[in-house]
């Protein structure tokens, strides 16, 4: 190997090399497939997202294939609900639904009552939650607007149906609220860096 050759390998080889970024796509990352209700089928490790800008839900399996529907979120006020004045607003976090209640309310929770009760950070015990509502219909149809719950997110019966067959299914669903997905992509895989995030963090307290 002449001296020239030689001095460009080495060249070649003293460039460091960038690590691959995860936008870039790596082997498991999800890809956003829609996929129709018909089709859907429930999966170990379903997940959702809400975007409470433009009022949309999405549940999506590990892979990227998703179905969307619409929801109902909170007001854009502050208001005087079960006994205390608070903004109706529904909050943009990271949640685990992790228990299932009956309701007497049938026209606040919908004709079965059902309340799919959700857990801030999947550990602080919340009033929000998905569920029904009575008049489904004027509820979604009725206004201009579909920020009109007291803070829950308000989904139609067949949805409600599928959400609390995922829940029985899967002891548990990963929820992330924020307002706008502009990229569903983008928001499935920080999805799954806001929660290694947590579990890091989880770990640093133990020490």
């Amino acid at each position: 190997m002449s001296t020239l050759t030689s001095t460009l390998l080495m060249l070649i080889l003293s460039v460091p090399i960038a690590p691959i970024a995860r936008e870039q796509g790596l082997p498991g990352d999800p890809v956003p497939l829609q996929i129709s209700r018909e089709n859907w089928s429930i999966e170990e490790d379903d997940k959702i997202l809400v975007d409470t800008k433009n009022n949309q839900g999405y549940i999506f399996h590990k892979d990227g294939r998703y179905m969307n529907f619409d929801v109902v979120t909170g007001q854009k006020r502050w208001v005087y609900y079960i006994g205390r004045s608070y903004n109706a607003a529904t909050p943009n976090w990271n949640w685990v639904a992790k228990s299932i209640h009956i309701k007497g309310d049938r026209l606040t929770f919908g004709p079965s009552g059902r309340f799919l009760r959700l857990y801030k950070d999947g550990t602080d015990h919340t009033a929000y939650g998905f569920h029904e509502y009575g008049n489904e219909k004027e509820l979604f149809y009725g206004m201009d607007t579909r920020f009109r719950s007291m803070g829950c997110i308000v989904v139609r019966v067949p949805i409600m149906d599928l959400l609390v067959n995922t829940f029985e299914k899967n002891g548990s669903i990963e929820v992330t609220s924020q307002h706008g997905i502009y990229d569903l992509r983008t928001a499935m895989l920080a999805f799954e860096k806001d929660k290694e995030d947590l579990e890091e963090s989880k770990e640093v307290a133990l020490y």
